[in-house]
Order: C-alpha cells, then structure tokens, then sequence
C-alpha cells in the first residue's frame, strides 16, 4: 500500500490552525504527520487535530516552548518521548511512535526539533551537537531491533550550500557548522538516507523554511533544515518526496513548508 508521513514545523499549533492548517490537512490528507514545535498542553493538542488522528505528543517543560507530537490516521504502538541518556527529558524535542506495516516490521516515525544553537555560546553547542549524537544512538538501536525507521523534523541544520541560499554568508554560523554536518554525514554513513535530498536532486533547494521577516520568501532565501531521513530498507520503498511551499506569502500557515514523502509499504 501506499503510505504518505509529513513533517511539518507548525510554529505553534494553535497559530498554524488559525492561519490555515487545517485546510491543508484536510486537502493533503498525509497517513502520519510529525509535528514541531507545537507549543501546546496535551489536552490541546489531540482536540486540536480532531477524533480521527491517533496523537502521541511530548511537551515542552517550559511553557509556550518547543513540543514535538506524531498524529497517524491508524493506531500507534511502543510509543517513547525521551531519548536513553536521559539528559534531555522534559525538553519537548523528541517522540517517536510504530505504525504497523504489510511486511510486518512496523514503522517507527520519530519527530524531533533541535534547537538552533549559537556559534559563539559553546555550552548552547555542545547541548545541540549532543542532543544530534543522542538521536543517532536512539536510530541504531531501533534499526537494530528490525523495525523500519523514519527520523523526520526540524534538525536546525543545513547540510551543505545546496541546503541554504546564502551558503557563503553564513559560513561559521549555527546550522552551518561542520561539526553538525558531520552528524549528518555519520547518519549517511551507517547507511541512513536522505530522502529530501535525494528526490530533491544535485542542485539548491528545494528549501523548507523562509523567515517572516523582508523578502526571504518572495525570494526563495530559504534553508533546508526540515528533514526526513530513513534507515536503508526504508528508503527503498521511498516513491517521492515534495516540499509543500505555499503559493504566495499570504497563505502561508507556517515559516516552515511541510515536506512529504510517499512510501510503497
């Protein structure tokens, strides 16, 4: 069968909701949606969606903060909001949920949002590059049990100058850094795929987020920071990924641009 999963940084879920969300939803209609940055109490969050949406969610300990969430149109199992060492429980920045598959492996959709950092604070950058060291641990030990696997969210990391428009710009700022590309290149190396940029093609873009602010959208003067990595079996089945930008300024629900991707499974 065919199976759709959006990632999508909402920006608040309540503030996407009423700038349109919903009639994305409704249109799009994605199996499985992982959600960042929902900054909502739990009992928002499943009514918000709607009755239909099975809905995992881990808050943000700090209210109006961070709050990551996966919401499936099936039931979700072996769910978990925290990473093993533990260093970052109540941070609202990871959750990960299995949906059941034909080949009977089961899926499991993780949703995470790293923050940004800040080059010149190194305890802020140390906290980003060890949450990015505690996901890859977390992604081999559930590949390890057999399950097929999907990282998706807001990594806060550009991966090379194809991913952010002004590349040379922001050389040796936080998103750019190559001691957070090279988590990226060690996922790329125990043999996890990139499948945004490997529909997305040799070339700039398509990028995923835009600030509010100027013309970065008119402009396309984005960055490719929303990410959908899956583990090697997975990534075979991947039919297509598109990044949903929306028409025109005005209609956007989000600085962040949900990306798709299809899956025969």
């Amino acid at each position: 069968m065919t199976l759709s999963v959006a990632t999508i940084n909402v920006n608040g879920l309540r503030a996407a909701l009423r700038r349109g969300m919903g009639a994305w939803v409704a249109s799009e209609r994605p199996d499985v949606m992982a959600l960042q940055e929902v900054r909502a109490p739990d009992d928002v969050v499943g009514p918000a969606l709607g009755e239909e949406w099975t809905t995992i969610h881990a808050p943000s300990a700090l209210k109006g903060r961070a709050g990551v969430a996966v919401a499936a149109l099936t039931a979700v199992t072996d769910t978990t909001g925290e990473l093993a060492c533990g260093r970052f429980d109540g941070a609202g920045r990871w959750i990960e949920g299995t949906i059941e598959t034909a080949d009977g492996r089961g899926l499991t959709v993780a949703s995470s949002y790293v923050h940004t950092g800040q080059a010149d604070d190194p305890a802020r950058m140390e906290e980003k590059l060890a949450f990015l060291d505690a996901i890859i641990e977390r992604l081999t030990v559930v590949v390890a049990s057999g399950r097929h696997v999907l990282l998706t969210g807001d990594l806060n990391v550009a991966h090379d100058w194809r991913d952010i428009k002004n590349w040379k710009g922001n050389r040796g700022k936080a998103g750019f850094l190559p001691e957070e590309q090279e988590r990226l290149d060690l996922l790329a190396d125990l043999g996890f795929v990139d499948l945004g940029r490997r529909f997305g093609g040799d070339a700039a873009g398509p990028y995923t987020w835009w600030s509010w602010r100027g013309k970065a959208f008119d402009n396309d003067a984005g960055w490719r920071i929303d990410y959908l990595i899956a583990s090697p079996d997975l990534a075979t089945l991947a039919k297509d990924v598109l990044v949903h930008r929306a028409p025109t300024y005005a209609e956007r629900w989000s600085d962040h641009a949900p990306v798709v991707a299809t899956f025969d499974l």
